[in-house]
């Protein structure tokens, strides 16, 4: 009979002070950061564990799950890499503890002052490197993330009295360019809307390191449909097991000091420390995330539940194909071939017979998702030819049709949610595409201004409908 998986019927790991802090509990970090640190822990000297912090105060088993395991879980990693198949089950024991900053804030608070913590990571999404500007949450974290991390700051800049070794290394790996530096420009948002002092401000300059990263692993989460298989394998009842693909990379901008206080590039992870940072970035987030992201409306609308799926189908293979070669890149700076390359290996990932990764899963945060990673391809056609190639403009209107909510259960931001389901009930024809296109706030411009784009829209909008 299978156990539940904690500390009381697994071997106790060694009790390494917490260094890093966590944001984010998810299914993406569990499985890329967790292995990394239980990898520094067992290959170098690095010596500590970390504290995972829930980001959001939305409902969710993840926390609760974790904490009844006490922060352990395995990662099932499973795939083809280097010409072998890899099917591993991997208990990752190296948190800490969990904490939760709308249930216990002063736990959370009380992070602040622990002296060994020196870096964060966090994975909340495109959505949430942003700045809010809320009063001050006396006795309560803020909204977003950024404004969190700037509450434990300044709870740390006054309990050190402003040590200048105190401050800590940000590693965001949320998929935003130059995402260290925006999530700086965030906390120095907060740090003047609160008025908390030039000389806090100062100290976040100089005292801390906001580190530009870039992170690449697909990772579709919980096996629901082999979990009784895994626990069988296990001999454990893991309600936090995670499934991922061989494939990982994380890239970093960073300085010496921080490669040699954090040795990633040490434990044969493919961790780069580099200052080619953009030219990943590039690639990665237009042609791999960019296909996720068209791949996910556009599938779900036809019937499609994961992207295996979509990539087998010869209809899902050939849009897949004209939109990263055909659309995408005449966009990119990058030599061809290079192009070509990269996307070869996106699709032999894509079809990866072993990850099962759900489009409801990937259409988190769609809305700013489309921003990141399908603008930038659609602007540039837009601006030299006036409209929209076939797959991004199937893709953009997919889009607008899923946020009907009439497919899945759609999770985004509050506002946008609300915009979409007021346009799509109170407009019809016309008037719709124009509120439509028009939604600045949602797509960073306002789309009205490409005449014959809104005309392409409109009647694709109508032959659908």
């Amino acid at each position: 009979m299978t156990q539940v998986l904690s500390k009381r019927t697994v071997a106790a790991s060694t009790a390494y002070p917490p260094r890093i802090l966590q944001f984010g509990t998810g299914n993406f970090l569990r499985a890329f950061i967790g292995p990394m640190v239980q990898a520094l822990q067992a290959q170098t000297d690095f010596a500590g564990s970390l504290v995972m912090v829930k980001a959001t105060n939305s409902p969710s088993r993840s926390y609760e799950t974790l904490t009844a395991q006490d922060g352990y879980y395995h990662l099932w990693t499973r795939g083809v890499y280097e010409g072998q198949e890899l099917d591993e089950l991997q208990l990752i024991t190296c948190a800490s503890h969990c904490v939760h900053p709308y249930a216990a804030f002063e736990q959370f608070l009380a992070l602040a002052s622990v002296p060994e913590l020196e870096f964060v990571v966090s994975n909340t999404t495109e959505a949430g490197i942003q700045f809010e500007p809320e009063d001050w949450p006396a006795g309560a974290p803020a909204h977003h993330f950024p404004g969190k991390l700037t509450q434990l700051l300044y709870a740390r800049f006054q309990y050190f009295q402003g040590d200048p070794a105190r401050g800590w290394v940000m590693l965001p790996c949320e998929l935003i360019e130059a995402n260290g530096q925006a999530l700086r420009e965030c906390v120095l948002q907060y740090a003047t809307h609160w008025q908390l002092g030039k000389a806090f401000q100062e100290w976040i300059n100089s005292a801390n390191i906001f580190c530009d990263t870039l992170v690449d692993r697909i990772v579709p989460g919980f096996p629901q449909e082999e979990a009784a298989e895994a626990y069988e394998r296990l001999g454990f009842v893991d309600q936090q097991l995670v499934v991922a693909e061989p494939y990982l990379l994380w890239a970093i901008e960073a300085p010496m000091e921080v490669r040699q206080r954090l040795p990633l590039d040490q434990i044969g992870m493919n961790v780069q420390f580099t200052e080619r940072l953009a030219e990943y970035r590039t690639l990665k987030v237009r042609l791999l995330n960019g296909a996720h992201t068209a791949m996910v409306p556009v599938g779900l609308r036809t019937g499609f539940v994961a992207v295996g799926e979509f990539a087998e189908a010869a209809t899902g293979r050939r849009f897949l194909e004209e939109l990263l070669l055909g659309e995408i890149q005449p966009s990119l700076p990058h030599k061809q071939k290079e192009v070509q390359a990269y996307v070869a290996s996106v699709l032999d990932r894509f079809h990866n017979p072993f990850i099962q990764h759900r489009l409801a899963d990937i259409a988190l945060n769609s809305i700013a998702k489309f921003r990141t990673r399908l603008w930038p391809s659609l602007r540039y056609h837009l601006e030299r030819d006036g409209q929209a190639p076939p797959r991004l403009l199937q893709a953009f209107v997919a889009l607008l049709l899923l946020y009907r909510g009439d497919v899945i259960a759609l999770r985004d931001e509050a506002a946008h949610l609300e915009y979409f389901a007021s346009v799509w009930t109170t407009f019809a024809g016309q008037e719709r595409v124009d509120q439509l296109l028009g939604y600045t706030d949602g797509w960073g411009v306002n789309l009205r201004q490409y005449q014959r784009f809104c005309e392409q829209v409109g009647r694709a909008l109508e032959r659908i409908q």
